[in-house]
């Protein structure tokens, strides 16, 4: 967090100058006033006012920032249209070469998204969650994971065994726990630990 300490004779024209050093305004920085000075008489015994302001983190501006320099040095540039609701930040990417930012199975996206949320969170004294879409990708992923959920209970009812899936992010996992949580024949669970933690679809 860039900051820094100024004096002056009053609390006000020490911040003055110190956002004339930083060359941001007021509505951008927290101060913190450390000494609020003295006047003194006549000249004598007056002491500075002394404050320490900081600039503060804008999330949203860390997380487009941050996508926009990955996806460029990818060779895959994005624009980016950011929605924020109270602490959830979500994200669409659009471009030319979209694919590259979605990788195989989302993961390279996933992977973004995981990259991005430290980001934004690294500084800040409040923790956002950050979802990353590209294009409608998830809407799709997500039609995907329920069709598999439903194909795969079908084959644990058949074969009378659990059937495991592929390792997945948490929000892929609750999909499937969603999908199939009012199922009469099956019941699911995640086994193991991240990255590897999976979904288990067992017969009743």
């Amino acid at each position: 967090m860039k900051q820094m300490t100024a004096t002056g004779t009053t609390v006000e024209e020490a911040v003055q100058s110190a956002l004339e050093q930083l060359q941001t305004s007021r509505d951008q920085v927290n101060v913190d006033v450390i000494d609020e000075g003295k006047k003194g008489f006549l000249g004598f015994g007056s002491k500075p006012a002394i404050v320490k302001v900081s600039i503060l983190k804008d999330p949203v501006q860390d997380a487009e920032l941050f996508i926009a320099e990955v996806a460029e040095k990818m060779g895959a540039p994005v624009e980016t249209k950011t929605e924020v609701h109270n602490r959830d930040i979500s994200i669409d990417l659009a471009g030319e070469k979209i694919a590259l930012l979605i990788g195989k199975r989302g993961q390279t996206l996933n992977s973004l998204q995981y990259l991005v949320q430290l980001v934004v969170n690294r500084e800040s004294d409040q923790f956002y969650t950050v979802l990353l879409d590209a294009e409608g990708y998830r809407d799709r992923r997500k039609e995907t994971l329920e069709t598999l959920a439903e194909r795969l209970a079908e084959k644990a009812v058949r074969t009378g065994k659990a059937v495991k899936l592929e390792p997945m992010p948490s929000y892929e996992r609750k999909i499937i726990h969603t999908a199939l949580q009012d199922h009469h024949k099956v019941k699911t669970d995640s086994n193991g630990n991240d990255p590897k933690r999976h979904v288990v679809i067992e017969p009743r």
